[in-house]
């Protein structure tokens, strides 16, 4: 179960909060990320671009689950390009398979 749940409106947001709190407060990173593709100011294509860049200057490992309405399969291929990319889900998703997800980590 998870202990603790933050959101980020926009990936920028999130790729600010990784930075920062991977320098000041390590134990306060994410084990998981549902990352959105469809996101304002930076999209989770740009995220992933900027997680890959800067993800081996984190002290730990962390899943990262893109999770999208988009049933493209240009989408879920460039998705699995990503090695950081974990697993692409299609929403909607319901809490059981958030709950297996997360038990699954």
């Amino acid at each position: 179960m998870a202990k603790q749940i933050q959101s980020f409106y926009n990936g920028k947001e999130a790729i600010s909060y990784l930075k920062e709190e991977g320098k000041l407060h390590p134990e306060a990173l994410p084990d998981v990320i549902f990352l959105d593709i469809n996101m304002p100011v930076m999209n989770g294509w740009e995220f992933l671009e900027e997680y890959n860049a800067v993800s081996s200057n984190l002290p730990k490992q962390i899943v990262v689950y893109m999770v999208s309405s988009s049933i493209d399969d240009n989408d879920i291929r460039k998705s699995k390009e990503y090695k950081s990319v974990s697993d692409y889900i299609i929403k909607p998703v319901n809490r059981i398979k958030f709950q297996e997800l997360i038990s699954n980590l």
